[in-house]
């Protein structure tokens, strides 16, 4: 399939382009001046994870997915939702890379979950600094990738075995050059589709960004998109092409604050438009999905900032060793947060947890007795 982008097409493309520049220009110098920044960061996180869910045509809850974040489910966690912390954690992971990890080989390779990148062998370590729960998912995959090494090995074990047994039939014997390995994770093939080669895919999609970056940012972020939804490299992971776009928007300096929630504004896309035949239509949306999303984080930039404002004036005169700052900072960085949540965070009993929240007055959004929760609205 073509991706280039010839002058006509590119005449009708022109003021999607022009209005998606503006706005993602108008939320980076924002988001980056404002006091709030941080706090909004992390909430696009959990925006954007719901949002990838919604447009695969699943539904998780936001708050489902802050209690799952902080280990305090209410109730047993779906596999939806584990998909919704998958996203979130690996939004987390590209934004304390570089700003040109995931885009490479072996951020890719990383991203994808051992799928063989274009520069080689894969990877599954990056230079930048990661988190203790960042560093106990690779341990948790190195030891996923000893087990299913082992197994392997007593596969062939038992096909030798079988061969020996039965002098009839000669011992199949394993290619040496095979033209593409099964993933470590999958060592069966159970999961993987042979037909399906999953590196050959992602070399094809990269070779897509190159177009992509002689065009402007935002026309490239949506060809690249486009080409992600129309090869399909990964399967399993296909939600995975909207943090690419963030990344590389990031990449390219246009959305330097915080990682761009993309598919926060592409839900708000009518299907069809997303998912039609006409390769305009598809272009003018995911531009369009851009403009939602950078006006929708405006809108939350408001509210955070009127928020906080409101707090500040209840911790103006406290002493100096007050939790409230503190409390005031977690609360603007998470979409709802509980008594319990509070209470680990600030390391204060249940009960100050409660009086803190009453403090600074924020409001409770479940409207319930037990199981309370407080947040922006």
């Amino acid at each position: 399939m073509r991706y280039e982008i010839d002058s006509p097409l590119l005449i009708s493309l022109l003021p999607a382009v022009v209005q998606a520049e503006d706005s993602l220009a108008r939320l980076d110098e924002r988001a980056a001046r404002e006091s709030v920044s941080d706090g909004f960061g992390e909430r696009r996180h959990f925006f954007d994870a719901v949002g990838a869910l919604w447009v695969a045509g699943e539904l998780v809850h936001v708050e489902d997915l802050v209690l799952h974040d902080a280990h305090m489910d209410s109730r047993t966690p779906s596999h939806e939702l584990t998909i919704a912390h998958a996203v979130l954690r690996l939004r987390r992971r590209v934004w304390f890379a570089a700003p040109d990890w995931a885009l490479s080989p072996a951020g890719l390779a990383v991203l994808a979950g051992g799928v063989e990148g274009e520069g080689g062998g894969e990877t599954s370590k990056f230079d930048e600094p990661v988190s203790g729960e960042a560093e106990a998912d690779d341990e948790e995959d190195a030891l996923s990738a000893e087990l299913a090494e082992i197994d392997a090995i007593l596969e062939r074990s038992q096909r030798l075995l079988d061969s020996h047994r039965n002098t009839a039939a000669p011992a199949p014997a394993e290619p040496r050059d095979e033209a593409r390995e099964k993933r470590i994770d999958d060592p069966l093939g159970l999961f993987d589709d042979e037909e399906w080669d999953e590196a050959a895919r992602l070399r094809a999609w990269r070779k897509t960004v190159a177009i992509a970056d002689a065009l402007p940012v935002t026309l490239g972020a949506a060809v690249i998109f486009e080409a992600w939804e129309r090869i399909e490299p990964l399967r399993r992971q296909h939600w995975l092409g909207g943090l690419l776009v963030s990344s590389y928007l990031r990449s390219r300096g246009k959305v330097t604050s915080h990682l761009f929630a993309f598919y926060a504004g592409l839900k708000m896309i009518r299907h069809e438009r997303r998912r039609s035949r006409d390769r305009l239509t598809r272009l003018q949306a995911f531009l369009e999905a851009m403009v939602e999303s950078a006006t929708a984080g405006l809108k939350e930039m408001d509210r955070l900032v009127l928020a906080r404002t409101q707090m500040e004036v209840r911790f103006r005169d406290r002493r100096s060793n007050s939790s409230l700052p503190q409390l005031a900072d977690f609360v603007l960085s998470r979409p709802m947060v509980s008594s319990a949540m509070v209470a680990r965070e600030l390391r204060v009993t249940s009960r100050g947890a409660l009086n803190l929240l009453n403090d600074i007055g924020i409001r409770e959004i479940t409207g319930r007795g037990r199981y309370r929760a407080w947040g922006i609205i």
